[in-house]
């Protein structure tokens, strides 16, 4: 009994998990308007509540299925969100504000296939340079190194923007123009390093 009892358990949890992430998924999708994707993770969200939920309320005398339930629950939550994390849907909008308010900065990050609006801008401290920077969530930490890289003091403000209509950048990022340029620096590498006469030669 006590095995049919842990099996029971690690049911639910799984299950529940498994639902939790679905729907946190689903939810994520529905915001940035992928509504048929959306409507089909539902179909299999709705079928795994289902099943959970009968496991419960068939044994709602056993207050472990609870538990497990609720842990599963949580566990779901989190395991929805890393997985949403990894997938990075969507842009952000990177708002940058250098004290150097050269004109090379805004040519630095538009050579990595960045899509940039740049303008002058006045601080307490003397003029700067602001940025609007468009770029996929999965180049977003890259992003943040190159500007570092540029401006170690730069102020970095991000946001998602729910809707993007016109502009040409947009059109080239669907493309595949900053994987293009992520490759061709990566293959760049390695025939570097396989030029590099080595102490034997």
């Amino acid at each position: 009994m006590l095995e049919n009892a842990l099996i029971m358990v690690a049911i639910i949890f799984i299950v529940n998990v498994v639902y939790v992430s679905l729907m946190t998924i689903r939810m994520i999708l529905t915001l940035k308007g992928r509504t048929y994707i959306a409507s089909f993770v539902s179909m299999f969200e709705i079928v795994v509540y289902i099943v959970g939920l009968g496991l419960v309320l068939d044994n709602l005398n056993e207050i472990q299925n609870v538990i497990a339930y609720a842990i599963g629950y949580g566990t779901g939550l989190i395991v929805g969100a890393k997985i949403e994390e990894k997938l990075a849907l969507g842009y952000i909008t990177v708002n940058v504000v250098s004290s150097n308010p050269d004109l090379e900065f805004t040519r630095k990050i538009r050579s990595k296939g960045y899509g940039v609006t740049s303008w002058p801008a006045y601080g307490m401290d003397g003029d700067r340079l602001s940025m609007q920077i468009l770029t996929p969530r999965k180049y977003e930490l890259r992003l943040y190194e190159t500007i570092q890289e540029i401006d170690p003091k730069a102020f970095i403000i991000s946001y998602e923007p729910k809707r993007i209509y016109g502009g040409f950048w947009v059109k080239q990022v669907r493309k595949g123009r900053l994987l293009k340029r992520t490759k061709a620096k990566s293959n760049d590498a390695v025939s570097n390093m396989q030029a590099k006469p080595t102490k034997e030669e």
